[in-house]
């Protein structure tokens, strides 16, 4: 039995292949996402280039964005990444693989769990958010990941319907949007960067998606009362923006206020999570 893992993580803006190791990464490769064609056309391409890797993992995890049930694979939100509904992932991937031990879940879920176990967690009970192109989420209660559809905060509405989900407020892609009539073609890259410059515009951009972010962390706090609160994503870890969240609670009274930390495994969380998870359910398998 090989002490390799085969970890996939497909976002909506990379695909992120890796062999690991309990908590470490020995290899990796990534590609964009493709803007079309079908999943199964996106990793054939993924497997294809990874086509050398083949014997040295016996066990392959799936992390991708959106909601699996029963190893099918659906989308959540289409402007996220859009994929036909119910696509045999699981299936897919044990033919691609050649495994037969083959696990799937929601990416933010399976980064949830390398936090929890590996990183900033401290294998305590944690909420695990990550603002990146949208907003992922996951819930470890009692050493256990919930599922299904636990954990999808970015998807959170008002009553205003019209106004969308909170991640349609706060995510990279609204940060980039918002840039438009000051930076045209602006990634969220270049909008915390114009702020760090002190531009008043961009600012009030990050200013505006992290005091988004700090009230869904106040009724994280109210609804489950974790012991910490794990931030990750390419905004979530951009520069200032959670001290930008820290300084929006610091009011609270003590027994309020969410524990925030940083992200410790960065964009290795998700491929080490779902490693961790597809190892431990192939040891129960096999057993």
């Amino acid at each position: 039995m090989s002490r390799l893992v085969l970890a996939l993580d497909i976002g909506g803006t990379k695909m992120l292949a890796a062999l690991v190791d309990g908590s470490s990464v020995i290899e990796t490769h990534k590609m964009p996402t493709p803007r079309g064609g079908d999943p199964e056309q996106w990793l054939t391409a993924l497997f294809d280039a990874i086509a050398g890797w083949k014997g040295r993992y016996d066990t392959v995890g799936v992390a991708v964005s959106g909601i699996i049930d029963d190893g099918c694979w659906s989308a959540l939100n289409r402007k996220t990444l859009d994929i036909p509904d119910c696509f045999p992932l699981t299936a897919t991937v044990s033919r691609l693989s050649g495994c037969n031990a083959v696990l799937a879940a929601n990416d933010a879920q399976a980064a949830a769990w390398g936090e929890y176990s590996f990183g900033a967690g401290a294998q305590q009970d944690m909420v695990f958010l990550t603002i990146s192109t949208g907003i992922g989420g996951g819930i470890v209660v009692n050493g256990k990941l919930l599922g299904g559809l636990a954990g999808h905060f970015g998807q959170f509405r008002s009553l205003d319907e019209a106004s969308g989900t909170l991640e349609d407020h706060v995510s990279g892609n609204w940060i980039a949007s918002q840039a438009a009539p000051h930076l045209s073609g602006a990634t969220a890259r270049e909008v915390f960067e114009a702020a760090a410059a002190g531009q008043t515009w961009a600012k009030d951009i990050v200013g505006a998606s992290a005091r988004q972010t700090a009230l869904l962390c106040r009724n994280i706090k109210l609804a489950l009362d974790p012991a910490r609160i794990v931030i990750g994503g390419g905004i979530g870890l951009a520069p200032g923006y959670l001290d930008a969240i820290r300084q929006m609670l610091a009011a609270l009274p003590p027994r309020l206020a969410p524990e925030l930390h940083a992200a410790a495994l960065t964009e290795s969380a998700g491929v080490v999570g779902i490693a961790d998870l597809a190892r431990s359910r192939s040891q129960v398998d096999r057993a």
